[in-house]
């Protein structure tokens, strides 16, 4: 049970990290934080599949790249203005998720992600041989113009505050429906299936608004990448982003709220920092990877989250 103590608490908790996040353009270069909380996003969007209703989706980089290749597009090419064309990429992320998810629910467990995984495949293909997509070249130069016509996100710091917006406004959205009485019937759905359908919930109805919301999310984070690095590209698409999608998560915490967003800081800053050892970072990660999953079987998060609890004792709420 939660008490106002441990309301302000968390109040508190949030009101620091939000300023801690302000100030950190000034100390660590702004673009790496950028990419860091367009990937964290990303990842806490497919933890709501994965960590509260239970299915493995191998397809979720079908989402990220369409929103990023369609706000590349009508960017670049219809002129739209930067937030029209995230929402136009966000837009399109949450309709193929309609689409995708309501073919892929009426399977479970590994035929569910093997459907996700073919899906995303022929987005992946569609993406390489369309025309407005450029191919293997990708949409490159995308302008990042000015939010509402008064601000030039040209500006790092500016497209950094941008960034951060849609950053928390994401971790709103999905707290918020994870502690609403939908979070609490998808939980129900993960535990126990047949009981939830035998309180008479519409477990398939839930299952896809779960996954158009998941889908619709991970958009919104493909379409702010796409202005941040002013590209977009077949690595968003390609099933590699499906496959680190999930070690982000798991390696930050599955199941819980800002856990895949710290899983993502790992696995971008391995990435970035680890680059000179070429392909090995491959190996090198694989075997953080393996290391913290033998060591952390909840996820960095989830193993902080049950040590407090252990601590607070069992009324310690």
């Amino acid at each position: 049970m939660t008490t106002p103590g441990m309301g302000n608490r968390r109040l508190w908790a949030s009101a620091a990290l939000v300023a801690v996040a302000l100030a950190a353009p000034y100390a660590v270069y702004p673009v790496f934080l950028m990419k860091v909380m367009c990937f964290g996003l990303f990842a806490c969007a497919f933890n709501l599949l994965l960590g509260y209703v239970g299915l493995l989706s191998f397809g979720h980089a079908a989402f990220l790249g369409s929103a990023s290749y369609v706000t590349a597009h009508t960017v670049q090419t219809l002129g739209f203005p930067p937030l029209l064309g995230i929402l136009a990429g966000t837009a399109c992320a949450g309709l193929l998720g309609l689409l995708i998810g309501w073919l892929a629910i009426r399977r479970s467990g590994i035929y569910f992600a093997m459907i996700t995984l073919g899906l995303a495949q022929v987005v992946f293909f569609l993406s390489l041989q369309l025309e407005f997509t450029g191919g293997e070249d990708g949409i490159q130069g995308v302008p990042r113009g000015l939010l509402l016509g008064l601000f030039d996100l040209n500006s790092t710091l500016t497209m950094y505050r941008f960034v951060l917006v849609i950053f928390l406004f994401g971790l709103w959205i999905l707290h918020r429906t994870i502690h609403s009485p939908f979070g609490q019937v998808l939980k129900a759905i993960r535990e126990n299936e047949p009981r939830a359908v035998s309180l008479g919930y519409d477990v398939d109805r839930y299952k896809l608004l779960a996954f158009v919301l998941s889908a619709t999310l991970s958009g919104l984070a493909g379409g702010t990448k796409s202005l941040v690095f002013q590209l977009a590209s077949l690595s968003d698409v390609h099933w590699h982003m499906s496959g680190e999608v999930v070690l982000m998560t798991l390696l930050g915490g599955m199941g819980t709220v800002f856990g895949p967003a710290a899983g993502a800081l790992l696995v971008v800053t391995l990435n970035n920092y680890l680059a000179g050892f070429g392909s090995w970072v491959t190996i090198i990660i694989g075997g953080i990877f393996v290391a913290c999953v033998m060591s952390f079987r909840r996820g960095i998060v989830g193993e902080i989250l049950a040590l407090g609890k252990r601590r607070s004792g069992p009324d310690g709420g």
